[in-house]
């Protein structure tokens, strides 16, 4: 019932800049949480960046600086700019939605493959 799509990804020189964008659908209320994560061939998925619901964010250590996760809730959509980008940033970068009251349910994109050359 719940969709998440994700958008936006591409090839990039390193120091250049990428926008992703998430879109939510579905018959639930604003989710509570929403944020974006990244997985490199061979290693775990990780946190990059969340925001609530009251736009408090928190981003991985390895991207603050460079990175900016904002949402908007009237388009149910979420966005990733994504500025002077390393190799190291490269990556299948995925849409997280966590809804519900109480115990939060995550919904999952499929994910946007962001290549970033030297």
């Amino acid at each position: 019932q719940v969709q998440l799509v994700e958008s936006g990804g591409g090839l990039v020189q390193a120091g250049g800049s990428l926008r992703l964008s998430c879109i939510v659908s579905g018959k639930i209320s604003s989710p509570n949480v929403m944020g974006w994560y990244r997985q490199a061939p061979g290693k775990q998925r990780e946190l990059v960046a969340i925001i609530t619901s009251g736009d408090i964010t928190n981003y991985a250590d390895s991207v603050k600086g460079r990175f900016t996760i904002s949402r908007d809730n009237a388009k149910n959509t979420v966005y990733l700019q994504m500025n002077s980008l390393k190799p190291e940033d490269s990556a299948v970068y995925y849409c997280n939605a966590k809804v519900g009251i109480g115990l939060l349910v995550n919904y999952w994109g499929k994910g946007t493959l962001v290549t970033v050359s030297s």
